[in-house]
């Protein structure tokens, strides 16, 4: 955690840019919002949240205005019933309180200049000390080729820049449809050129409901299934990451002002400083230190509706999702209730039942979990990878959540299909949906080194990975837990599992059994043998 910028504590102001307001913050008019710097006891937001951002600058809904609520008697995705999709999100983690649309840099990232002439001094932020990398040379080039839009602070003719996204990231509504052809899949999108991290950046129209309705796209609400490849350096990150974005296309395609739920583990404080939150697409993907885009490449599949139901009960539910979780009233595992766990269980429980893929195996986890638990000499390690393998797949790896919302979309667009619908908004999708597209973000140039494709099994985790473990980078974290006194509720009721899970001990029973039948074959064999040949 950090305070920027020297500003002070319990700040409310206005949203200011360069020169015009922004328009969206996701589906929402941005002036409905205000921007806080630090704590803000006069906002309608929890204690345990304020806590979690009491150093950062975020948006909150003007006095007045209706903001989401939760059930104190449900947990994170449960707490689906009477949902108000007109609430605003209570947080929204902007990280800075002005916003610079159109700005170009100079070749030597000193300066920026705007459309309508106005030039300010170029600076960053400061690198966060646990940060292992940051803007270099190649940044600068590759941000000084095109107009870019920047969120930060302004200080003695300065803009001091936090998040900086490329006007060239943007949905191509010009192009015409290009569906997948014979023997390409989503996943061989995703695993182009080992994940097309220095590929060049691609929107491609995969589908659309009539001839040139996606160049019509402009304005209309729109759902983003977001994925984050692997790092480059970082070997308990192959798994890549996982969020759902909602928000309207802008008037040339463009999505940095959607909103990004993105589910991070908050029980520790992250070597880049993210914290857990709804947050503008342009931040969650280029601020400086905790971008996804700085680090790895990113794929995202975009589709398009006639109507703006779906995409606001998404988002609507994942406001209240995020509350919970600030509450502790469930915590982040990375195997149960990870990124994409988290996720997929929002449009599950809103009626969408995206095709579930099953588990690695049990067998296999029974088996994993004593050897890890010996090796090891751990049962909470050996919980940890018993979990891992027993986890529903679309809930446990990001590419698999993924793929499989992909190819539901797919199937609802291409035939008209709600066999996956099961709720009255939901099955409204296979009628609302217009267009689907599917956007390739490569990793922004920087000192860090090049990430890859995410896996798509716990095999191909191992493959990626160095076989020896002791070889593995690790960037180490430290912990962040919410003080006992915040915590109230469900959150005083635990949730562990069982250091020893039934199936495993069912496992090592049969195994143990077996063993001693063997043992009572061969005894029986031998007393045979040996009474025969005894002389």
């Amino acid at each position: 955690m950090r305070r920027l910028f020297g500003v002070g504590l319990g700040l409310v102001t206005s949203f200011a840019q360069g020169a015009t307001e922004v328009d969206r913050l996701g589906l929402h008019k941005q002036s409905q919002f205000q921007t806080v710097q630090g704590a803000c006891a006069q906002c309608a937001i929890s204690p345990q949240a304020l806590w979690y951002f009491r150093n950062e600058t975020f948006a909150v809904p003007k006095p007045g205005l209706p903001v989401s609520g939760i059930s104190p008697h449900k947990r994170g995705a449960d707490d689906v019933d009477a949902l108000d999709e007109d609430a605003l999100p209570a947080l929204i983690w902007t990280g800075s309180s002005r916003y610079w649309p159109q700005m170009t840099l100079n070749a030597t990232a000193t300066e920026v200049s705007s459309a309508g002439g106005e030039r300010l001094r170029f600076e960053l932020v400061p690198k966060i000390a646990s940060n292992l990398s940051y803007w270099n040379a190649d940044t600068r080039d590759f941000f000084s080729q095109s107009v870019i839009a920047v969120r930060g602070e302004s200080a003695s003719n300065a803009l001091v820049a936090r998040t900086v996204w490329p006007h060239a990231f943007k949905l191509d509504l010009a192009a015409g449809q290009q569906p997948l052809h014979s023997g390409e899949t989503l996943q061989s999108l995703v695993q182009f050129e080992q994940g097309g991290a220095r590929s060049p950046y691609q929107s491609r129209l995969l589908w659309e409901k009539s001839p040139g309705i996606a160049q019509q796209s402009a304005g209309k609400p729109a759902l983003g299934i977001l994925l984050n490849g692997a790092q480059g350096d970082d070997d308990e990150a192959h798994g890549g990451h996982f969020a759902l974005a909602t928000g309207e296309v802008g008037n040339a395609g463009e999505y940095g002002a959607w909103l990004v739920n993105n589910y991070y583990n908050l029980a520790t404080n992250s070597e880049k400083g993210i914290i857990a939150g709804v947050t503008p697409f342009d931040k969650y993907m280029g601020d400086l230190n905790s971008g996804q885009a700085f680090y790895r490449p990113s794929y995202m599949l975009v589709a398009v509706f006639s109507q703006p139901d779906i995409p606001k009960q998404i988002q609507a539910l994942n406001n209240r999702v995020m509350q919970h979780f600030y509450r502790n009233d469930f915590k982040y595992d990375h195997a149960l209730e990870n990124c994409a766990g988290i996720s997929i269980d929002t449009l599950r429980n809103l009626g969408w039942q995206v095709p579930m893929r099953g588990v690695e195996s049990m067998l296999k986890a029974s088996a994993a979990y004593w050897y890890v638990a010996a090796t090891e000499r751990s049962l909470k390690k050996g919980r940890a990878i018993y979990d891992y393998l027993n986890t529903e797949m679309t809930r446990l790896f990001p590419a698999v959540a993924f793929d499989a919302i992909g190819n539901d979309l797919l199937n609802i667009a291409q035939t008209g299909s709600t066999s996956s619908l099961r709720s009255p908004i939901m099955q409204a999708m296979a009628q609302q949906i217009e267009a689907l597209y599917f956007v390739r973000i490569p990793q922004i140039p920087s000192s860090r080194a090049y990430g890859q494709a995410p896996v798509y099994s716990f095999a191909q985790y191992l493959q990626q990975a160095p076989a020896d473990r002791s070889q593995w980078k690790i960037i180490p974290v430290t912990p962040n837990p919410l003080p006992q006194h915040l915590k109230e509720g469900l959150a005083l009721k635990s949730q562990s599992a069982a250091l020893l899970p039934l199936p495993a001990m069912l496992f090592l029973i049969s195994v143990i059994g077996l063993v001693l039948m063997i043992v009572g074959v061969c005894a029986k064999v031998f007393k045979k043998v040996s009474g025969k040949y005894d002389v």
